[in-house]
């Protein structure tokens, strides 16, 4: 075996990023017994509503722990992750951010994929666009994953034999889940959800009656009172959400799966239910809840939080990799102003990467984002400072900026520093959207004035090239010298009297992108006030 790989996996045994904690998990769970044919990953989405960020986050999360297991075990175990979408489940609610929703109500407790498209007769159910957008996105990220979808597999026979388990453990069932019930919900309870022969809805009804000998169920049909008698194979039912979900298990022989702190007493339920038919369930752990810009739940029925499409519309897929990974543990707000920090760390933890020990890195996020495959860019502008070089100029073409850019970074074009220029369209595009509807210029007081005066000065006498670290001496100076009891109070005033903000760059360093004779310029319209009456 070659030695990196040894050192890499003797390193990875021991290290604490989280996913190689979860990893070993899966490592302990066969050391007795040997591992299977193959060590299977999964991750659910319900296409009752767009697929949002919580979904992709699951997907992305779980794909780190794969690759994590592949390093432990040498790559020798054959791996596989399922993104599995329950589209055969009944269609129980119109979400609020879709189109048609009154022609979407007639279609209420129908499987997902009977029910339209919304949005354009280009796909076949509304289930059906949704997987595609889903799996758009996941292409878009170059995840290893198989799609399976609900309604295949059920109607291609592929969950018979596990069903059959299930309806012999019927009461065994049954008497997990019904104490978690109120009454009313226990005397309509079955985990088998029949769909009706006459109306194709997925019914909600007790089961009266079940032959082993012949795979059926019998109900009582809610719109005629008659008594049907249905095969539980081949589609005909589908089970009840926390039973399906220990039935997937089962069927699919699943190994890992996370899922939201929402769900804990579910995954409970449902592993009680997989030991119930015969099997250990997966190992897993519960992540943290995303949280909109009010602090609410994330939900893919009521639209709320960022979507995939308007992240990616304003930074990177790196950026938001970093976002997932990031302490899964904790509950986040994931909204449009989290955007601009992670897009900076991100190439800050790449710059990082090279210099650190072998032990580091696995625990540097980079690693995880790019499954050990790191990439050689290197970020010479942060975004950060991009924003504010858009602020100040007011330019709203790549061009502009890149003639600030090429004057601070020796030989940089939008052909030599793609990765850079993908950031300056970012930039515009976020600055338009969210800077400039804040922006909120003042006029200095009479002590700023001084020292802004003073520092119009300084830089007036400075060759154009000046470092950044050389300005912003002379800007802690000045401070200094103008007796500003906290140096944060200067360098806000900067921010809001220059900026129109209330926090920006470190200042030198944005002097030097942006130009000694611009900035110059800058003092001069807010000493005169006409950048205090600036409107955007």
């Amino acid at each position: 075996m070659d030695n990196t790989v040894t050192e890499l996996r003797n390193l990875a045994a021991s290290s604490k990023a989280w996913p190689f904690e979860e990893a070993r998990k899966l490592v302990k769970r066969y050391e007795r017994n040997g591992f299977p044919d193959e060590v299977v990953f999964e991750t659910g989405y319900g296409p009752s509503g767009l697929p949002h960020i919580g979904t992709f986050g699951e997907v992305s999360r779980t794909s780190m722990v794969m690759n994590a297991f592949r390093v432990l075990t040498n790559n020798e175990v054959p791996t596989r992750l399922l993104c599995f979408s329950d589209d055969m489940d009944g269609f129980r609610k119109v979400p609020a951010n879709v189109p048609n929703r009154d022609m979407l109500a007639q279609y209420l407790d129908m499987p997902l994929t009977k029910v339209p498209d919304p949005f354009s007769n280009e796909y076949e159910s509304f289930a059906h666009h949704n997987n595609a957008r889903l799996r758009r996105f996941l292409d878009q990220f170059g995840f290893d994953y198989e799609f399976a979808s609900s309604t295949d597999y059920y109607q291609s026979g592929r969950f018979d034999e596990t069903l059959v388990k299930m309806l012999k453990t019927y009461d065994a069932v049954m008497n997990i889940i019904l104490p978690t019930l109120g009454p009313e919900r226990r005397a309509t309870y079955s985990p088998f959800l029949p769909i009706s022969e006459t109306s194709g809805k997925v019914l909600q009804v007790p089961v009266t009656d079940i032959d082993l000998a012949n795979a059926t169920i019998s109900y009582s049909d809610p719109d005629t009172g008659e008594t049907v008698e249905t095969s539980i194979k081949g589609g005909k039912v589908k089970c009840q959400w926390k039973a399906d979900w220990a039935m997937r298990w089962v069927a699919l022989g699943v190994d890992y799966e996370m899922a939201g702190k929402d769900l804990i007493d579910s995954v409970t339920l449902s592993s009680k239910i997989c030991r119930a038919l015969g099997e250990k369930p997966p190992e897993g752990f519960n992540y943290e809840l995303f949280l909109d810009e009010n602090g609410q739940k994330i939900s893919k029925s009521i639209g709320n939080g960022l979507t995939i499409e308007e992240w990616l519309q304003y930074a990177s897929p790196e950026s938001l990799s970093l976002f997932m990974f990031q302490k899964p543990r904790a509950a986040k707000r994931l909204y449009f102003d989290v955007i601009p920090r992670h897009v900076d760390d991100y190439f800050k933890h790449l710059e990082n990467f090279a210099n650190q020990e072998p032990a580091q890195q696995l625990q540097n996020p980079v690693w995880h984002i790019h499954s050990g495959q790191i990439p050689d860019d290197t970020m010479p502008v942060p975004f950060s400072m991009l924003l504010n070089l858009v602020s100040a100029s007011n330019a709203s073409d790549k061009s502009v900026l890149w003639g600030f850019i090429s004057r601070y970074v020796e030989n940089a074009t939008p052909e030599n520093n793609p990765k850079l220029d993908e950031l300056v369209g970012y930039a515009i595009r976020y600055f338009e959207d969210f800077v400039k509807p804040e922006k909120s210029f003042r006029l200095p007081t009479d002590k700023e004035s001084m020292a802004l005066m003073e520092l119009r000065s300084r830089l007036d006498s400075m060759v154009e090239g000046t470092d950044g670290s050389t300005i912003q001496d002379q800007v802690y100076a000045i401070g200094n010298e103008h007796e500003f009891d906290n140096l944060r109070d200067w360098f806000q005033a900067l921010y809001q009297i220059l900026l129109g903000q209330t926090q920006g760059p470190r200042f030198g360093s944005f002097v030097a992108l942006y130009g000694i004779k611009e900035t110059v310029a800058l003092i001069d319209k807010a000493l005169d006030g006409s950048l205090a009456v600036q409107t955007y």
